[in-house]
């Protein structure tokens, strides 16, 4: 039996993750601000209250988990808030501080915390986006998120050199344009972005650590 934990389980993209995993018998350790009855009802072990950008919360998680062993961690986390160049002012700023804490912050913080729970061979996958590409942006606007998720890889490109060491592969996975409440419900299924991501997590090994990959097994520019 594998294990796995995944932050933002509780819909979308870490819901379908949780109920992919439980259905291959992975122990599924599925961490939340607050759960569901989707989560409820597949029978994993839910950590709800947890909010990834509060260092208390963070470290409250990685007592309760007392250094069990994880093949995968797939910190999903994350929240989007559109701001184009004419939205700009006060609170969109305000908005890109609060994408910078849960998109790339909380990340590399979980991580880091838990990095005693990873052995030899363990995965890291971060699920960033394309939007935090610059070789791909070529329509503007959306600053706060494209910049919390460029962090969030240049985050996973470092966390790939530092933890090699310890044989821990780290991958930077998009998942697509996957229809959620983020999205508007406009894009792939969770179920099929998913399925795309297991694939991708399968194929993660050392040489591979630290690149960026589409769902789809696309490589993508940075």
């Amino acid at each position: 039996m594998k294990s796995a934990l995944v932050t933002g389980a509780n819909r979308g993209i870490g819901l379908e993750f949780c109920r992919q995993l439980a259905a291959r018998d992975d122990e599924v350790f599925a961490v939340c601000r607050s759960s569901s009855p989707e989560l409820d009802a597949l029978g994993v072990t839910v950590y709800d209250g947890i909010d990834v950008t509060d260092p208390e919360a963070v470290a409250k998680l990685a007592l309760e988990l007392d250094c069990i062993d994880l093949d995968m961690l797939v910190m999903n986390a994350g929240i989007y808030e559109r701001a184009g160049f004419e939205d700009l002012g006060e609170g969109a700023f305000d908005a890109a501080r609060k994408m910078f804490e849960v998109n790339a912050i909380a990340p590399l913080r979980l991580v880091h915390a838990l990095v005693d729970c990873l052995y030899e061979g363990s995965r890291v996958a971060l699920v960033t986006s394309l939007m935090g590409s610059m070789a791909d942006n070529g329509s503007g606007g959306s600053y706060g998120y494209r910049m919390s998720k460029a962090a969030l890889n240049a985050a996973g490109v470092s966390l790939a050199h530092d933890l090699a060491p310890r044989d821990i592969a780290v991958g930077l996975l998009h998942p697509g344009m996957v229809a959620t409440d983020m999205t508007g419900g406009r894009g792939i299924s969770t179920e099929e972005s998913v399925t795309g991501l297991l694939a991708r997590i399968a194929e993660l090994t050392m040489e591979r650590s630290g690149s960026f990959y589409h769902q789809d097994g696309r490589e993508l520019p940075w």
